[in-house]
């Protein structure tokens, strides 16, 4: 399974918006940036209070890519 915040960090800069400045208004610890820098798997309420932050839904934050099943 692939995580990517690209999207996220994409927006972000659209919006000139820092990942501090996110972390705080969305109040999320930052531990939980961290994750999300190294593109791992984070809690779904702190997708959610992104998603609030930015007025934006999951997908416009969130690339997810399964795994392929080669057999």
């Amino acid at each position: 399974m692939a995580i990517s915040y690209n999207r996220l960090w994409k927006l972000l800069i659209d919006r000139n918006m820092g990942k501090g400045q996110l972390r705080k208004v969305a109040e999320l610890s930052p531990n939980t940036l961290t994750k999300m820098r190294k593109d791992q798997l984070v809690s779904m309420e702190s997708l959610c209070r992104i998603c609030d932050t930015l007025h934006v839904s999951l997908e416009e934050i969130v690339e997810y890519t399964p795994e392929s099943k080669e057999g």
